[in-house]
């Protein structure tokens, strides 16, 4: 089963106090941790960013943009359903991660899809006793749900969707003293642990 990628880097990335996707970490751009993790896991992928995609030409993905400005990930996560439904063999399922979780687990897309089995339901991942719901197995059929409860909900938060619509959880095991495989950098001091990650 092809299951298509998608790599969320619309946010502003206020507490990095720039562009997160090109920060250096461990003599790489985030991004290319990411994918290099992701890659291999996915069929197709593509990158949600907005402005001008000409900055990502190196990576080699295509870009999607979000619908409007400011809407949060849910955004990304539509325009990445729209992408998927459009391609020529269009996968079943989309995996999203956020650009700033440069430690993602390399069976992350196999445990999502156990998770969901034959059916088209969302699955989120979950590490300890906290949930990651923008690292998550979403069904493309969904797309035209998402769109429409997009125009009408009062919040554009991921977790008000999966409210409305249901989901299931896959757990990954933190170990003791050990990266939580979802450990987001989302400031400078979190470049220095997950370099230290990363070297392990």
């Amino acid at each position: 089963m092809t299951v298509a990628g998608l790599v969320l880097a619309g946010g502003g990335s206020t507490r990095m106090g720039r562009e997160k996707a090109l920060v250096p970490l461990a003599g790489q751009p985030m991004l290319a941790h990411v994918i290099a993790r992701l890659g291999p896991q996915v069929g197709p992928l593509a990158l949600n960013a907005n402005g001008d995609p000409a900055r990502f030409a190196s990576f080699g993905l295509p870009v999607v943009a979000d619908d409007r400005p400011d809407t949060g990930p849910l955004g990304g996560v539509e325009a990445g359903l729209d992408w998927a439904a459009r391609l020529a063999s269009p996968p079943r399922l989309l995996v999203t991660v956020p650009v700033d979780g440069p430690l993602l687990p390399a069976d992350l897309v196999t445990r999502l899809a156990e998770v969901a089995g034959e059916a088209d339901r969302i699955v989120i991942a979950a590490s300890g006793d906290r949930d990651h719901p923008v690292f998550a197995l979403w069904p493309v059929a969904l797309a035209t749900m998402l769109a429409d409860w997009r125009r009408t909900a009062k919040s554009q938060g991921v977790r008000g969707f999966l409210a409305a619509v249901g989901f299931s959880v896959a757990t990954w095991p933190v170990a003791a003293g050990g990266p939580d495989p979802f450990f987001n950098v989302n400031a400078p001091d979190d470049l220095i642990r997950a370099e230290a990650w990363l070297a392990v």
